[in-house]
């Protein structure tokens, strides 16, 4: 739907509402509506542009043309991202704290990771068994959790654990809440930033000595540009950069099992242990199930775009979810199809569930290849290894509600590992 000449206004005085109402939908319907990619309209009370679709992915990646510091509000900084993280920094700050995460994802590092949260999954099903039903939801979180923890070489007494879990999915569950929920996400962030901050400290007085190679031994020891060690609470946040998104995972294990029991021929077709057809599979959940609705940017400096003016400062949001789901990109988006994937021609802008660009340079997600893994790992688990009974259950997810998930948290009874 590209537009040529006046950018189309969404009329109004502001429309914040508007797009809490409609969720992932709002800049979708609104291309829709207007027939065009890109749009103006007014959000927290300052003038926005939405688009979505691959060209505008590439023209939304361009370091160039926009930035992220001072892009994400506030409400946000203190829940879901924190502050000063690498989310909200550019040009070359942000190339080097990024090249930090990026050195955890070595294919031996990702490898550990997969043996250890299979383990996890193996240990969670003992208990399983005895259980009258199990909400997988929940058990996901203290599953990726200690997987994350484990990961990243941040010991958790047992007792902890589950607060822990609670703290983690506090700040992606309440990123886009009000009222008490958004409070209970601030509480849970400062609760664990605190904590994760006095065990940087303590790796910096050689009282607690993780693996080299993990999140909290590099981030405690990274040096800035500057040549400086990242203060306590820089640490902490990015210690949780890498705790949290691996507890947000279980919302799409959530999927998984959804998708598995929505659609059984697809079962059989995984479980002839075919490794391809479960790339095929994740990367199908990824793309057709909601999880982040869109990222935000700022304008860097003026610039035209299809004889639009884009002006310094501007709020600009991408529309990940509708770019998941554009017909000019996917053949019958709204049909989930895993054998879409079977020739798809790999694009950083096209296929954007968590963010696009480049892994390096870029603002696209480090964790994703961690995303993808740990997903084939855990479908390996549910698929192969476990026998479950879904009962009947309001299995209905939001698409205003972000993040979504089903609103019986998937229940399972009848749980036994398979001999």
């Amino acid at each position: 739907m590209p537009n040529k000449g006046q950018l189309p206004k969404d009329s109004g005085l502001d429309h914040t509402l508007g797009l809490l109402k409609e969720g992932y939908s709002y800049i979708l319907s609104k291309r829709y509506s207007m027939q065009s990619d890109i749009f103006e309209t007014r959000l927290l009370g300052q003038k926005a542009i939405c688009m979505g679709g691959k060209e505008a992915a590439e023209i939304f990646y361009d370091s160039e043309k926009f930035k992220r510091e001072g892009a994400a509000p506030n409400r946000a900084k203190e829940t879901l991202f924190g502050k000063n993280g690498v989310q909200g920094l550019d040009g070359q700050d942000h190339k080097h704290r990024k090249a930090m995460f990026m050195s955890l994802m070595s294919p031996d590092r990702i490898s550990e990771l997969t043996g250890i949260v299979t383990k996890q999954w193996e240990l969670a099903a003992q208990s399983w068994e005895g259980m009258d039903e199990v909400i997988l939801y929940e058990e996901a979180q203290t599953i990726m959790c200690r997987t994350a923890c484990h990961w990243a070489g941040v010991m958790v007494p047992e007792e902890e654990e589950i607060r822990l879990a609670k703290d983690l999915a506090a700040m992606y569950e309440s990123a886009a809440a009000a009222g008490p929920a958004h409070w209970q996400g601030r509480h849970s962030r400062n609760h664990a930033e605190k904590w994760i901050g006095e065990l940087v400290d303590k790796v910096r007085e050689g009282k607690v000595n993780p693996p080299e190679g993990t999140a909290l031994h590099t981030f405690s020891w990274h040096l800035d540009l500057e040549g400086n060690l990242l203060d306590t609470e820089t640490a902490a946040v990015e210690v949780l950069n890498i705790l949290r998104p691996i507890v947000a995972i279980s919302v799409f294990i959530n999927f998984l099992v959804l998708a598995v029991h929505h659609y059984p021929d697809e079962r059989e077709k995984l479980r002839s242990d075919n490794e391809n057809y479960a790339q095929m599979f994740v990367q199908e959940v990824r793309r057709f199930y909601p999880f982040f609705p869109f990222a935000a940017a700022l304008v860097k400096k003026d610039f035209i775009w299809r004889d639009d003016k884009f002006e310094e400062g501007t709020l600009t949001l991408l529309d990940l979810y509708g770019t998941n789901h554009d017909p000019q990109i996917w053949d019958s988006p709204d049909v989930f199809n895993p054998g879409r994937f079977a020739d798809w021609e790999s694009s950083p802008f096209s296929f954007i569930p968590q963010g696009g660009g480049d892994y390096f340079m870029g603002h696209r997600c480090a964790g994703e290849w961690v995303t993808v893994e740990v997903l084939k790992a855990s479908l390996d688990y549910l698929v192969n290894k476990l026998e479950y009974t879904v009962p009947a259950q309001d299995l209905s997810y939001s698409m205003v509600k972000m993040p979504s998930i089903p609103e019986s948290k998937v229940v399972l009874r009848q749980v036994k590992i398979r001999l």
